[in-house]
């Protein structure tokens, strides 16, 4: 029987991966033509359109704001959305350890939201990531 194989990873997951393994556990999963990232089993991160977004909050928004990051926003139905993920800092993508600080805020702001209550969609609501965020059109 023969083996199947499974094409090689873009090399910029690679590249994520690496600068995310001091942190955890970190797996990549093809989602929406993109990849989620996780570390010990929490979603932290996407990479869509060829961009590493990490999930921001609240509490960790002014951070990447004062970064110059950008928010992972796109077009639905003729209205802007945000899925609450914001890119990475040019510089920590360079190496583990100036990573590390975005990815730890990155990770207790998913820690924060799954300790939020579920809150309900609107029925037929899709969480479909979508072709590509308003400010790459």
């Amino acid at each position: 029987m023969p083996q199947s194989r499974m094409p090689p990873r873009d090399a910029l997951v690679e590249h994520c991966l690496e600068l995310l393994a001091p942190c955890g556990a970190v797996s990549a999963q093809r989602m929406f033509g993109g990849h989620g990232l996780r570390i010990d089993g929490v979603f932290m991160a996407l990479i869509a359109f060829e961009r590493l977004y990490l999930k921001v909050d609240a509490q960790t928004r002014p951070r990447f704001e004062a970064a110059g990051c950008e928010a992972f926003v796109y077009e639905a139905k003729g209205k802007r959305v945000s899925l609450g993920y914001w890119t990475a800092p040019p510089q920590a993508l360079e190496s583990p350890d100036d990573m590390r600080p975005w990815a730890r805020l990155a990770l207790e702001a998913a820690l924060r939201a799954r300790s939020q209550p579920a809150r309900r969609r609107a029925p037929g609501r899709s969480e479909k990531m979508p072709h590509a965020p308003a400010s790459k059109r």
